[in-house]
């Protein structure tokens, strides 16, 4: 990370505000958002160190599990054959009545949504993971 070079000025500013509360640091907060009319991030968040945040990855591919057919199993049926199309209708049946079962592996994340709505939309659960 790069270090931060600040004027003189904002260099006591800021170490005022590293020896503060966290409670004086919400105050001052709450201060800043009714003086300025904007809002701050929570204070425990700004709070924490920087060499803590470890960096996110970005989950690029799930996978789609039907968890319940739900009341209308037709729906799900037609929505799971829709998804899987070279499934035979005795298959998605089969399929649907014994959840949960796997329906997509590692697939991006637009495909596993739109899986995820149709079967939704038919009255079944689905899991993304």
């Amino acid at each position: 990370m790069t270090e931060v070079t600040l004027p003189e000025k904002l260099e006591k500013i800021a170490k005022e505000i590293e020896s503060l509360t966290v409670i004086e640091m919400a105050d001052l907060a709450k201060y800043l958002e009714e003086k300025f009319g904007v809002s701050a991030m929570p204070v425990a968040a700004s709070a924490a160190p920087a060499a803590s945040a470890a960096p996110v990855e970005e989950k690029t591919a799930f996978t789609v599990t039907l968890t319940d057919a739900g009341a209308n199993k037709l729906a799900v049926i037609k929505a799971v054959r829709e998804i899987l199309p070279t499934l035979g209708l005795m298959d998605a049946k089969k399929l649907v009545e014994s959840t949960p079962k796997e329906l997509l592996k590692d697939v991006k994340k637009d495909v596993a949504d739109d899986a995820k709505k149709k079967v939704e939309t038919a009255g079944g659960k689905v899991d993304l993971k």
